[in-house]
């Protein structure tokens, strides 16, 4: 990949937008979310997030993150209904506002990541399910299993939580949970197996809810390497076989290297991140977007802010 648009995109990365005329701002880890009424601006920024703590920000990483997003809503809408209303600029979807589940389901294909990390730690439990000893890093899971998080404000840190508290806390009703995770499932499926044809092992991934009067959406995000891991699925084999880390197109890439390289795993003030790791990160989420799309995404370094302003005006959204 010709990285020379991601370099020249370092100084134009879009670390926080102000567009006050869309409605009440709340920043999110990575996402400006602006309401008025019952409609969500949702602008995705370029800010990095690793281990709860915003680090730095990546090339067109609000970009791909946010084409990957439309993509990925687009062929689930017939699984589970969705908040997408509008994507008037690559950086923005404009949104249906729902009243948000303060859950994130987290579903897994594999023992890897943060689950692996515990499962070594023997702190795997918390989420009320039997795990069998003797495991293996990266070892595939009979059925795909669920893992909850509490949904943390911004500057806090997201916990695991079992299905029995999230019912006991009235964070879901019986019957909203059990849609949810069917809505899951369905959706972790059909990513999968699109995955598959384009080479590549949908490994996990983070869904969040939100609910109309009596209907589920999916909202935030989907399937993007922010919020799943991708692996390359022809090297999985061989790799597990030896024991060695699997071909990634996802974030993982940024905490592997925050762990071994600078002994960071979201503890005191997170370290710089130089350039050359954040144009190399920014390489792996454009190619898993080209992978997963089978198209070309057209890197064009500028001010992404005053692309987006010029396209909301131009859609009618700002004055």
């Amino acid at each position: 990949m010709n990285t020379s648009a991601l370099h020249a995109q370092l100084p134009h990365t879009l670390q926080q937008t102000n567009l006050p005329a869309l409605g009440q701002h709340y920043r999110g880890k990575v996402r400006d979310t602006y309401r008025s009424g019952d409609t969500l601006v949702l602008v995705t920024t370029d800010r990095l997030s690793a281990f709860d703590h915003v680090l730095t920000t990546i090339p067109f990483k609000g970009e791909v993150l946010n084409r990957l997003a439309a993509f990925w809503f687009e062929r689930t809408k017939h699984i589970c209904p969705n908040h997408v209303l509008d994507v008037p600029d690559a950086n923005v979807t404009v949104a249906r506002a729902c009243q948000p589940f303060t859950v994130e389901v987290v579903i897994r294909g594999y023992l890897t990541g943060s689950l692996w990390r515990d499962y070594e730690k023997g702190t795997h439990t918390a989420y009320g399910l039997p795990f069998p000893e003797g495991l293996r890093k990266d070892a595939a899971f009979p059925e795909p299993i669920i893992t909850p998080s509490t949904k943390a404000e911004y500057g806090l840190h997201d916990e695991p939580i079992s299905e029995k508290e999230i019912l006991a806390k009235g964070l879901a009703s019986a019957r909203d949970w059990a849609r949810i995770t069917e809505a899951a499932r369905g959706l972790f499926a059909e990513g999968q197996k699109w995955a598959r044809t384009r080479g590549l092992i949908l490994v996990d991934t983070k869904y969040e809810f939100g609910k109309v009067g009596d209907d589920i959406y999916v909202i935030d995000e989907m399937h993007t390497p922010d919020s799943s891991r991708y692996w390359v699925a022809d090297e999985y084999e061989a790799r597990f076989a030896k024991g060695e880390d699997q071909r990634m197109l996802d974030k993982e890439n940024i905490r592997q290297w925050l762990i071994r390289e600078r002994n960071f795993s979201g503890q005191g003030t997170p370290p710089p991140i130089p350039d050359d790791v954040r144009v190399e990160l920014a390489t792996k989420y454009v190619a898993a977007f080209e992978q997963i799309t089978g198209t070309t995404l057209a890197l064009e370094p500028g001010d992404v802010h005053a692309r987006i302003e010029q396209n909301l005006r131009q859609k009618g959204y700002l004055k």
